[in-house]
């Protein structure tokens, strides 16, 4: 039941629709405004093929790159990512190591060829959790792309949703101490202000790769009313097709927002 609730697919050898086919059965009209992947199944990739776990984090890599250039032939408003999150941190050190030096990597390859495409990056998360180093990688990159005017894509780095809720519940309270506002002032428009996505419309539609069907701790504010699809597709594996897929899906989602259905 919960599979049909939620649009999770199996993996299949089958290729039911073509890349293209599918391309044009999406609803232009129907576009998610704001789509956020969590990119799972990087490890278990590498896993399954007797490679060291690293490898699935290089291969999701390019997987990543696809997305974002299929985002934003779209034209898709605003793409998140979960890339690491406050929990993360937990791994194996070596992990964790390759993971700060394949970002670095990352942007310095990629960066050029982003700008071009007039993307906007924007990292979300406590920053300040990186090394000088990292944290001055990513500042360059936001800066660099600030008046882009394509997709914003946002890259979700040591980030909670539980702790970005603190931290703006943290500042909301500085401001009622220091008598900037009252607390009847605080409104739901006043706590979107304060997210690390302000500006951005809330999430539309969550994609979850690798099997899993939750959220684990990823924008819960602004996916209050997102719709969720999982695939069992590790992340490294998973394709254009399949992102149009869920976008065709997406498309064909009754959006009650807690009213009544408009289908007669």
């Amino acid at each position: 039941m919960l599979k049909k609730l939620f649009g999770k697919k199996k993996s299949s050898n089958k290729q039911i629709n073509t890349e293209k086919e599918l391309l044009d059965n999406i609803d232009r009209n129907r576009l998610p405004r704001h789509v956020a992947i969590i990119m799972d199944g990087n490890g278990r990739w590498a896993s399954g093929k007797g490679m060291v776990r690293s490898a699935g984090h290089a291969s999701g890599v390019k997987t990543l790159k696809t997305i974002l250039r299929a985002a934003v032939d779209l034209k898709i408003e605003a793409f998140t990512v979960y890339a690491f999150s406050t929990e993360n941190w937990k791994r194996p050190t070596a992990e964790v190591d390759f993971l700060m030096k394949l970002f670095a990597d990352s942007l310095a390859r990629e960066l050029d060829e982003m700008d071009e495409l007039g993307i906007r990056i924007k990292f979300i998360g406590r920053l300040d959790g990186f090394s000088p180093y990292l944290q001055e990688q990513f500042d360059n990159a936001c800066r660099r792309t600030a008046d882009n005017t394509g997709v914003k894509f946002n890259v979700a780095v040591n980030y909670g949703g539980q702790d970005e809720m603190v931290r703006v519940a943290q500042a909301l309270a500085e401001d009622v101490k220091a008598g900037k506002t009252l607390p009847e002032d605080i409104t739901a428009d006043v706590i979107e202000s304060h997210l690390d996505t302000s500006g951005m419309p809330p999430v539309d539609l969550v994609i979850r790769t690798s099997g899993d069907m939750r959220l684990s701790n990823f924008l819960i504010w602004q996916t209050a009313y997102a719709e969720l699809w999982f695939t069992d597709t590790n992340w490294p594996d998973f394709t254009k097709a399949e992102f149009f897929e869920a976008l065709v899906d997406f498309s064909k989602r009754d959006r009650r927002f807690g009213g009544l259905s408009k289908k007669k």
